[in-house]
């Protein structure tokens, strides 16, 4: 049975390993593509820069799994604010105001989780062991 369990975590590895490397190089290929479509334009805006940077960090993610094998639940959080400020970029003007209300209260509680997160590593927070 421990042999069995052993390959079982092999081949999930494995797949694992390829899933993520298939991600990195989409990332790879769409920064390059990404890229090329702005030298061809000979134009570089705000929301072109911000796909770029979504790009570098899912590539940053996938190499910070590929050394850990964990992902910091930061990066999507980054990568979520990201996102979220390149729609409001790209958004038409005469869409309802209050979508962009919504879409910045999303940013707002994105950025408060990371905070949080962050916050969990202070020691003044660490709870108190009883003195004696």
């Amino acid at each position: 049975m421990h042999s069995s369990n052993m390959k079982l975590e092999f081949i999930i590895r494995k797949i694992q390993i390829t899933a993520v490397f298939l991600i990195f190089l989409g990332s790879f290929l769409g920064f390059g593509l990404e890229i090329l479509k702005m030298v061809e334009k000979l134009e570089i805006n705000l929301a072109d820069l911000l796909l770029l940077f979504i790009y570098i960090e899912v590539m940053g993610m996938t190499r910070v799994y590929l050394l850990s094998e964990e992902i910091r639940i930061t990066y999507p959080l980054i990568i979520a604010i990201t996102a979220i400020s390149r729609l409001i970029i790209l958004q038409k003007k005469d869409l309802d105001p209050s979508i962009l209300i919504y879409e910045s209260l999303a940013i707002l509680i994105l950025a408060l989780a990371i905070i949080a997160l962050r916050l969990r590593y202070l020691k003044i927070l660490e709870p108190k062991k009883n003195q004696k």
